[in-house]
């Protein structure tokens, strides 16, 4: 036995994708190296989506849990992670794909990087539109993001395709108990979830999910958004719940000491970018609450700026999408 293996589980959520949902699961079992096992829940789907599934309850590493009450996206995140036993969670969509060498890469990456909690990576569209979705042309260290994340609200991720997180990390938020607020997009869950708990965050450049584009996406063609003008809205309130629900859950609070711990949190991005300055600068002028740390913290995160931009270490902002 390799004691050096990381053992992965890989979670699926889908409702009514019986004509994708086998797409997604081939391609989870079709890796170079291979999932040591496939939790598929579905939501209590009402098209053929039983019958599809039932065809891969015989293969030993695949688990299929059918919902008797459909509930929404984070309700299947809950069922799927209490279900799971790996190290690293491994999250596709039933109408998403892995590319073959997916998870090999992910694994030497997070082997690499041992201090990895959190990685997301570039994806490719494809179906109704398509191209490739880059954040950067490079892989990024994207440091610790509590603060950010508790004052700003600021989402440091990706969609639910591309995202691999520790089992270390999700058992300290998940399960969440409104999964009313989240029938979708609860990939916001996972995302803002990590950030709080203290996940140290990285970014593969590799695009190596296929994130397919149909009319009944949800997320891409934002019908809710159509339906629900007031959507934005209602979002800010589920997201501050789930922050206290988090908070509380874990016992922390911001720190007495603002404005350094900002700072602190600003350095453990090895090449920050400008608008990572302005995000700390934003936290220490509106949430420290003395004046006089408000201003040496300010000063203190000017110097740290031209010491970082004499040292060549400031990044350039490089999100890119190539048609």
């Amino acid at each position: 036995m390799d004691k050096n293996k990381i053992k992965t589980s890989c979670l699926i959520n889908n409702y009514n994708y019986a004509e994708f949902v086998s797409d997604a699961i081939d391609s989870a079992l079709n890796q170079t190296v291979k999932f040591d096992e496939i939790i598929v829940v579905d939501d209590a789907s009402t098209d053929k989506s039983a019958e599809v599934l039932a065809r891969f309850t015989q293969i030993e590493n695949v688990k299929c849990i059918f919902k008797e009450k459909n509930q929404g996206q984070l309700s299947s995140f809950n069922e799927g992670f209490l279900a799971a036993t790996g190290e690293i969670i491994f999250f596709l969509d039933a109408d998403d794909i892995y590319e073959p060498q997916y998870l090999e890469t992910a694994l030497n990456f997070y082997k690499r990087r041992s201090e990895c909690d959190f990685l997301f990576c570039a994806y490719k569209k494809f179906g109704a539109e398509e191209g490739t979705f880059q954040a950067d042309a490079v892989d990024l260290d994207l440091g610790y993001s509590v603060i950010r994340t508790l004052c700003n609200g600021e989402w440091i991720g990706s969609i639910t395709s591309t995202l691999s997180i520790r089992r270390e990390i999700i058992r300290k938020f998940l399960p969440i108990p409104k999964t009313e607020d989240w029938r979708v997009r609860a990939d916001d869950c996972l995302v803002w979830g990590a950030s709080l708990v203290g996940a140290k965050k990285f970014y593969m450049s590799n695009p190596l999910v296929m994130y397919r584009i149909h009319q009944n996406n949800q997320y891409h063609n934002k019908k809710f958004l159509d339906i629900d003008k007031n959507y934005e809205y209602k979002r800010f309130w589920k997201r501050n719940s789930l922050f206290n629900y988090i908070i509380q859950t874990n016992h922390f609070s911001l720190p007495l000491l603002l404005a350094f711990t900002s700072l602190d949190e600003l350095k453990t991005i090895p090449c920050p970018k400008l608008t990572d300055f302005i995000s700390y600068l934003k936290i220490i002028f509106l949430f420290e609450s003395n004046i006089y740390w408000k201003i040496k913290g300010m000063i203190l995160l000017f110097n740290y700026f031209l010491k970082i931009l004499m040292a060549g270490k400031l990044k350039n902002s490089s999100q890119s999408m190539i048609m």
